[in-house]
Order: C-alpha cells, then sequence, then structure tokens
C-alpha cells in the first residue's frame, strides 16, 4: 500500500484510493505486458468494485530529455487508455460476496468481459483480465519510515514488519499484447488512474511511482513556502503526463524541502542542490510514471529506476524498468533519497512479502479470508 489515504479525497472515498501500481513483462507470456492496480485498502475477502468509477491505465510513448538536471525522459505520442468498469453488485450478505460483472476495454482488443473473483479471469484476443481481492504485494515498515520522519533519524530496524501483515486490496491485473502500443513504442510511461464514471470524468487518484504522494510530498514541516498546505489531493487529480501550471511550483517547493530533509538524514549531502536552490531528483520524481522498456525480458530485483537513473547516468539502460510485484522497491527508493547509492543499503529491515507474488496469471497471491482489521484512523 504504497499509495494508500494519500490524501483527504482518499481517506474519504477509500473504494476510490489506489494502493499500489505495477508494470512488468508478462513472466508466463513473452510478448504481453503486465498492468496491475491495486485499490480499498485493507480490503474485506468480499469487497466489489464500484459501478461508480473508472478504473484506468494509461501508457504513453517516452522520448529521451537529454536534460542533465531534469527528467530524463518526456512522454508524447498516441496515448493508449485502458478503461475497466463494473456492474452494480447484486446479491450477497455478511462474509458472501455479491456477483458482479466487469468490461475491460483496450484499443484495437476489443472488450473483455470479466467476473469479479473469478480466479481464471476473462480472456479475448490476446487480452487475459482478472479482478477481485488479493493479498497486499507491498513491502515496507510504514511505522519505522514514519518515526524516521518524525524523528529526523532513521528507525529502521533488522528485521523489520510489515505494518499489519497480510491484509488484502482489490486488485485489477491487466495482460496486454504490447502490439496495442501505437508506433512500435519501446520505453512507455505507465500510469492508473480512478475516475468517476458518467457524463462528466473527474479524475480523483492517481499512481506512477510508488510514495511519492505520501513519503515526498505529504510532509509539510520542511517546506518553508507553503507549510499549511495539504497538497496531495490537487497533486493526484493532475494529469501525470501534463501537470498543471498553476500548482508546479508548490510541488517544487515541497519536493525540494522533502528531498533534502532525506538528504541529510545520513549528516552528508549526497544532492547538492543547483543554483536555483532545486534539488536534483526534483523533476525526475515529478515526471511520476513507471518507466518500462516492453523489449526487455522479465526481471524480478533491480530493474525499478534502473531506467532512470542509468540515463541520469548517460549510460545505456540494461533492465526492463517498471515495477514487478516481488520488488522490494523500498530499500531502492531509501538508498537514493539519503545517499545517492554512495554509501550502503538503506534498508528497512523487510526483503519479501509473507506470501509471494508468482509467475502464473493473475500473479498475485489469493486473498487472506482472515485479515487484519483496519486501525479507526484510516477507516
Amino acid at each position: 500500500m504504497s499509495h494508500h489515504i494519500s490524501g483527504p479525497r482518499a481517506m474519504a472515498e477509500p473504494i476510490a484510493d489506489i494502493t499500489d501500481l505495477y508494470a512488468f513483462p508478462s513472466p508466463e507470456h513473452p510478448g504481453r505486458l503486465v498492468l496491475v492496480l491495486n485499490t480499498l485498502p485493507f480490503a474485506p475477502p468480499s469487497a466489489v468494485f464500484s459501478d461508480g468509477l473508472i478504473y484506468r491505465f494509461r501508457l504513453r510513448p517516452l522520448t529521451a530529455n537529454n536534460q542533465q538536471q531534469g527528467a530524463p525522459f518526456a512522454a508524447g505520442g498516441e496515448e493508449i487508455a485502458i478503461d475497466c468498469v463494473f456492474s452494480a453488485p447484486a446479491g450477497g450478505h455478511g462474509a458472501n460476496r455479491p456477483e458482479q460483472e466487469g468490461t475491460c476495454s483496450v484499443p484495437a482488443g476489443g472488450a473483455v468481459s470479466i467476473r469479479v473473483a473469478d480466479e481464471c479471469g476473462g480472456q479475448a484476443d490476446g487480452v487475459r483480465v482478472f479482478a477481485g481481492p488479493r493479498w497486499d504485494p507491498f513491502i515496507m515498515d510504514a511505522p519505522a519510515t514514519l518515526k524516521t520522519i518524525a524523528t529526523g533519524e532513521l528507525a529502521f530496524t533488522d528485521p523489520g514488519a510489515i505494518y499489519l501483515d497480510g491484509k488484502n486490496v482489490l486488485s485489477l491485473v491487466v495482460e496486454v499484447d504490447r502490439a496495442v502500443l501505437p508506433g512500435g513504442a519501446e520505453l512507455v510511461g505507465v500510469v492508473a488512474e480512478t475516475l468517476t464514471r458518467g457524463g462528466l470524468n473527474v479524475r480523483l487518484e492517481r499512481a506512477g511511482r510508488p510514495e511519492v504522494p505520501n513519503l515526498m510530498l505529504a510532509p509539510r514541516q520542511f517546506d518553508p513556502v507553503n507549510r499549511d498546505l495539504e497538497i496531495r489531493d490537487l497533486y493526484n487529480m493532475d494529469d501525470a503526463f501534463d501537470l498543471s501550471h498553476a500548482y508546479q511550483s508548490a510541488y517544487r517547493a515541497r519536493l525540494n524541502a522533502n528531498l533534502a530533509f532525506w538528504d541529510g538524514l545520513d549528516g552528508k549531502t549526497d544532492w547538492p542542490p543547483g543554483e536555483d536552490g532545486a534539488h536534483p531528483l526534483t523533476e525526475l520524481i515529478l515526471a511520476d510514471f513507471l518507466i518500462l522498456d516492453v523489449t526487455k525480458p522479465y526481471t524480478e530485483q533491480g530493474s525499478f529506476l534502473e531506467i532512470e537513473l542509468a540515463a541520469r547516468r548517460g549510460e545505456a539502460h540494461q533492465t526492463c524498468g517498471g515495477r514487478a510485484l516481488n520488488d522490494d522497491v523500498m530499500d531502492t527508493i531509501f538508498t537514493l533519497l539519503v545517499n545517492a547509492g554512495n554509501g550502503p543499503v538503506i534498508r528497512d529491515g523487510i526483503d519479501q512479502a509473507t506470501r509471494a507474488a508468482s509467475r502464473a496469471f493473475p500473479y498475485l497471491a489469493p486473498p487472506n479470508p482472515d485479515p487484519p482489521e483496519a486501525p479507526r484512523h484510516v477507516q
């Protein structure tokens, strides 16, 4: 749940709350892409999707920016949008799941019909779709992370503990042939969104890389410009591929301050600011989408952020990038922010989920039939 409760709107409408996005080449069918959108923190085993939302994946071709201090890639070209919608749930009560049908529309692939929680999912014309509760694959010692922010000192222990291990999420898994990408694109940016369904589609949530809203934008105490501003709802409603000019200065001020905080946790500066005071990673973080090379094979560890960081060094990337379900991405993020890779790996003491994802569709582990209850402050 790297993106859950990422602002007041998400806390008010948990059904629209995106918890994580994953994108990786299929380990089961080379030539296909797997997209995973997880929603509804602390989902009960009988959870169903909202019939009032559009669950959307967006993919855009990327081109190199050739800017050492900026975002290494820019989105352009024709966009591919994959939309999934669901019927109103029918029947069911208590622990019994209501019946619910869904439809997933893929450009050049038609529409795929699905039944929620059907382990086989639905498929048509090279597309497979699954929708239903699954074991949350995200791993992080959240209390230790929050203690680090509160105290200004690294608070991780070894071993650490997954926050409320065994919690479930609602998962939407789409596997699609990479031939749907326009113009044979090789490098793509991927975001996920939840939007209102109907004549006016309002973006409620969007997700790209893990923990951008909660660890890099949420803390306000370090921001000298907008210390009283809860910025995350504005950020989530913005277009990841085309940020509004109205709020970019606020985003940058918050990121410059918070990224400097993370950099200082080891007592040294590994990311010296530019002449304008900007943190060297701010523009990379603002380009908040997963970057995936669809021509590379599936990689389970070491691919997250590899494409972006190789581009910053002026080197060719070696992996598919993106984010796989079993990636220990938080150690990568903590190490990048705290010491830029110029020191030891910054570990939160957790290296794998209690129930790992598999290499077979629908990839995520089955849901916990008796998950822990959500604390009251996040319900």
